[in-house]
């Protein structure tokens, strides 16, 4: 079984980095999505105790007192951190620049959608799911 340190890739992608023992994830160790976003947590016998999820552009969520993109404020991410743009220069994602997406297809975050297909492909055309 696998023991110490070391990584795991799953079937999905998502790699795990960290500790393990008896097979198992087990002491400090982080997820990292194909996204970007990272999983970082103390695990115990492959369950997380304690964890903090990072997205791919630095966003920490955080459970309690969740303040982006509420009812109040809804400035993307990018837009808190670097301010906004000046007047007449929209910003329709958090990407700046934004993905250029194919006309009549859908932006679906991690890639997007072609409704003629109804298939889901990444920035980069590579296929990722049927619809």
């Amino acid at each position: 079984r696998m023991e110490g340190h070391g990584f795991y890739k799953l079937p999905t992608g998502t790699e795990y980095r960290g500790a393990l023992w008896d097979g198992m994830f087990h002491g400090q160790g982080e997820l990292l999505f194909p996204n970007g976003g990272r999983y970082r947590a103390l695990w115990v016998r492959g369950i997380p105790t304690q964890g903090k999820f990072v997205f791919a552009d630095g966003l920490e969520y955080e459970e309690k007192n969740w303040h982006y993109c509420d009812g109040y404020d809804r400035r993307f991410y990018t837009e808190i951190c670097s301010g906004f743009k000046p007047p007449g220069i929209p910003q329709l994602t958090n990407l700046d620049p934004p993905k250029t997406i194919p006309e009549g297809c859908y932006d679906c975050g991690d890639g997007f959608y072609n409704p003629e297909t109804r298939v889901v492909v990444d920035y980069k055309l590579r296929f990722l799911r049927n619809a």
